[in-house]
């Protein structure tokens, strides 16, 4: 039935996984790779790098296979700045989507309504990381680095011309924030809003769906694999995610919890008012009639991480440590917005952060983790409920590890949440795109997984805690500079496409 080995490049670890044509897993491997933060919020990866580190795993698996694999597909993290010349060298250290640099600058264009103009021809807000103000801080402050590069990329697109020496840009990743996702092209209109017109030439034109390439020479002795292998770029880790998830009909939705806190929903309807908040983004799917309403907050694994090193704990004790605290952690409250980036769904705010409220002597470990765990539960909601879930929700991501987290997203959410079986549900989802592409057999519906059912009274509780949740939010947000007083939000009708 043809084996696909699936590799997602992550921000600090690559993982890869070989399937068989029934989705079952033949081997894994990972490999962490490194991430540079540097002064100022800036954090920067090294390309040389994370391609030694997909290298890697690909041929630890090859190793344990009877055979060569059929294909090699990849996915992984999105947005970011990845800055390459025609031979797919960098430029430049690529600048991670967690950088904060261009911090200043996105205030700015959210006060001044920048953010708002794009966001009427794209549907997709911006965020510090993301291309709009990377390019437009380059073109200031470096412009000698866009002179010098043919592609502004990102992470999927640099490892595949590394292993293909074509340049294919997955409709997903170049999502945010230049395209019209219905068109699958760039609107003008956005690159000349951020006034990165003149950069158009850096960005690749999407691939159609169902593209294929093929390793070269150097690909296939970086991977140990033969010349002329198929290989799939994309899309990256958000949708692959979801299609691994099982998301199959509009309205159903996965959660991932990951180092971003990735809320999306299916849907075959593309909805843009300019007046909303300029937040999140439509993702492309490879079903040109799809999309997904993506509502992907900065901040997941990265918050609980924290405030476990701040009590000093490990992701080991966690549940111990929610079983001795109960629901509502004794009067503790948390933000969950511990990103130096600030918020990025479902509001923009680069000037967000993060707080421990209801502290007393009383207060124990187990209460601060709580307290953070319910409050990442609760920005999860408000982002499922801005995406518009309204089916089914599927949770993935290393938070799943944890029985006792998982119990209270699904406490929080009041629905139950179906968790996959195969942890590395991004490697599964682009092998299946993959299987597609090159017409392989593959699995229909959902893998294997199990449910986790929420408890009546515990959720009952949390309808509480999430609308103290919310209004003090909304209280913060006026601190922090409230972005719906944005002008020009009534200049624009709404409009549907």
């Amino acid at each position: 039935m043809g084996t696909v080995i699936g590799v997602d490049v992550g921000t600090s670890v690559t993982k890869a996984v070989a399937f068989d044509g029934t989705g079952a897993a033949l081997a894994s491997a990972s490999r962490r790779s490194r991430l540079d933060r540097l002064p100022g919020g800036r954090v920067e990866q090294d390309l040389d790098d994370v391609v030694a580190s997909v290298a890697e795993v690909v041929r630890e698996i090859t190793s344990a296979l009877p055979g060569d694999p059929d294909a090699v597909a990849l996915t992984g993290q999105g947005d970011g700045l990845w800055l390459r010349d025609s031979d797919g060298r960098s430029v430049r250290p690529a600048i991670s989507w967690m950088d904060a640099r261009a911090s200043d600058l996105v205030t700015r264009w959210l006060m001044d309504g920048t953010v708002q103009k794009a966001y009427a021809y794209t549907g997709s807000g911006m965020f510090p990381g993301c291309h709009g103000p990377l390019l437009a801080w380059l073109r200031e402050h470096e412009p000698e680095s866009l002179d010098r590069a043919a592609v502004a990329g990102y992470c999927v697109d640099a490892v595949a011309q590394r292993l293909t020496g074509e340049v294919c840009l997955d409709a997903s990743d170049a999502t945010l924030p230049f395209l019209d996702p219905l068109t699958r092209t760039y609107a003008p209109e956005a690159l000349a809003a951020c006034g990165v017109a003149d950069q158009a030439r850096l960005l690749p034109a999407p691939a159609a769906p169902g593209t294929v390439l093929a390793l070269d020479r150097l690909g296939g002795g970086l991977l140990g694999l033969p010349e002329g292998l198929p290989l799939v770029a994309g899309p990256y880790d958000l949708p692959a995610c979801a299609i691994g998830g099982g998301v199959r009909e509009p309205g159903d939705g996965l959660l991932i919890l990951g180092t971003t806190l990735a809320s999306q929903v299916l849907t075959d309807r593309v909805e843009i008012d300019p007046r909303a908040e300029p937040a999140g983004m439509w993702l492309c799917t490879p079903d040109p009639g799809q999309w997904l309403r993506a509502m992907p907050a900065m901040v997941g694994t990265a918050a609980l991480e924290w405030v476990l090193g701040l009590v000093g704990a490990t992701t080991g004790e966690l549940d111990a440590l929610l079983a001795e605290s109960p629901p509502g952690a004794r009067g503790v409250t948390a933000f969950p917005f511990l990103s130096e980036a600030g918020e990025r769904a479902p509001f923009v705010e680069p000037a967000a952060s993060g707080r421990l409220d209801g502290l007393t002597l009383g207060t124990g470990r187990a209460d601060a983790v709580r307290a953070m765990c319910e409050a990442i539960g609760y920005a999860a909601r408000h982002c499922l409920d801005t995406a518009g879930l309204s089916g089914t929700l599927a949770l993935c991501g290393g938070g799943t590890r944890s029985v006792m987290w998982a119990q209270l997203i699904a406490d929080i959410l009041g629905r139950p949440v179906r968790i996959p079986l195969e942890e590395q549900v991004g490697a599964l989802g682009v092998a299946a795109v993959a299987r597609a592409s090159l017409r392989l057999a593959a699995p229909a519906g959902p893998g294997p997984h199990h449910t986790v059912d929420p408890r009546p009274r515990v959720h009952a509780l949390h309808e509480d805690g999430y609308g103290r949740y919310r209004a003090e939010l909304a209280r913060e947000r006026s601190r922090w500079g409230d972005v719906t007083r944005l002008p020009g939000h009534s200049e624009t009708s709404h409009h549907a496409r």
